[in-house]
């Protein structure tokens, strides 16, 4: 090796370039790993190795950052079709449990879901919001009710995924598992219900699924009522 090569410097390792996609995917691994609270372009631009000021030729800031991830984690989102009116009922059951799960996987989607206005959905939010509007219609409901049908089964999902995303997130501060936590049960894990299957050595898992789902079939008992008095 020469002096010339061995004083030459060393070229610095290229970054991939910043994409407006690079840039969402990042934000959506430092939301899971560390809530809303912690996301800042600066840090985001950190964590990428990149000035924050180069983030703003992608993203305008931090508003549309956040439309960008929740549009993305719903691209997660399943739902099903239904080919008659007798399948509209397992088929949003069926939707609601899977947006259940997406928003576990991602617990800061419920506080930021407000953040997004109307004009502002995305392609995956307004594709699955077009489905599950199709079901209510398959299934019956009039045109003027559909949509509020639809916004109260999803007001369900998120009102009860928040409570049970806070209670998670709160064992994972702990340390410790949902068997044997000592903080006592909290108010997504079911109350004294919970203290029994805890007792009983029951899965808390399959336990707060349970009542989730409970919460959901008695909104689809009353959307179905409603269906049959015409």
């Amino acid at each position: 090796m020469s002096a010339d090569e061995r004083t030459r410097p060393r070229r610095e390792q290229r970054q991939p370039a910043l994409s407006r996609a690079r840039i969402v995917a990042a934000a959506v691994r430092l939301l899971d790993a560390e809530g809303v609270e912690e996301l800042s372009m600066r840090k985001l631009g950190t964590g990428m190795g990149a000035a924050a000021t180069s983030l703003y030729r992608h993203v305008s800031g931090k508003d549309e950052l956040i439309g960008l991830v929740l549009d993305e984690v719903y691209g997660e989102w399943e739902v099903p079709g239904a080919a008659s009116a007798g399948e509209w009922r397992e088929a949003v059951s069926r939707s609601g449990h899977d947006l259940r799960a997406m928003a576990l996987r991602h617990p800061w989607v419920a506080s930021v879901i407000g953040r997004v206005g109307p004009g502002n959905l995305g392609p995956n939010l307004t594709r699955v919001s077009e489905r599950m509007l199709a079901l209510f219609r398959t299934g019956g409901f009039p045109a003027d009710e559909a949509d509020p049908a639809m916004r109260a089964v999803i007001s369900y999902v998120v009102g009860a995924t928040t409570g049970e995303a806070a209670h998670l997130s709160l064992l994972a501060r702990s340390g410790q598992g949902e068997r044997e936590w000592s903080g006592g049960p909290g108010p997504a894990a079911g109350g004294a219900r919970a203290e029994r299957a805890a007792q009983e050595g029951r899965d808390p898992r399959k336990l707060r699924e349970e009542n989730f789902d409970y919460g959901l079939q008695r909104v689809l008992d009353g959307l179905e009522t409603r269906l049959s008095r015409g």
